[in-house]
């Protein structure tokens, strides 16, 4: 499998990440919006943008609507500090915002963790499948439902 590394960030080091690729984009890192990407980091599974309201509101001391929560989780995946599940209409914190690739989920539906996965070379393959059906695919996310090693030993 093609794959490459990255550095991955936690804590300070990824917000500090995500500032630094928002400003570079032209965009403010404002108040609000460090409030909502640190709830969306705080989590370990993916979080839908009511989740994420939740928290922020929690550790602003102060509600923070949901609408304004979406749209700050837009930018930030068209900025590259977080990534959507689809098929769940949750998002997750980019580890690595610096490295811009395309979205490959492995999903438990057992536990509900999500595992990112980078592979160039499946992405190549699935992009060269596109082109040759005639379709433009930019950006493509690739989400594959199972069970996760830990709930599969579980099971056993």
């Amino acid at each position: 499998m093609a794959r490459h590394d990255h550095r991955l960030h936690e804590g300070e080091a990824l917000r500090d990440a995500a500032r630094e690729r928002l400003t570079d984009q032209g965009e403010q890192w404002t108040g609000m919006r460090a409030a909502v990407f640190d709830a969306l980091a705080s989590f370990d599974k993916p979080a839908s943008a009511y989740d994420v309201a939740e928290a922020a509101s929690k550790a602003e001391g102060r509600r923070i609507a949901a609408n304004s929560v979406y749209r700050i989780l837009d930018l930030f995946v068209g900025a590259n500090l977080a990534r959507r599940v689809e098929s769940a209409n949750a998002y997750v914190a980019n580890k690595h915002p610096e490295c811009l690739h395309d979205c490959i989920f492995l999903i438990c539906d057992s536990c509900g963790q999500t595992v990112h996965v980078d592979d160039d070379a499946l992405s190549a393959s699935i992009r060269k499948a596109a082109a040759e059906a005639g379709f433009s695919a930019p950006r493509p996310v690739i989400e594959v439902r199972g069970t996760c090693g830990e709930c599969e030993r579980s099971a056993g």
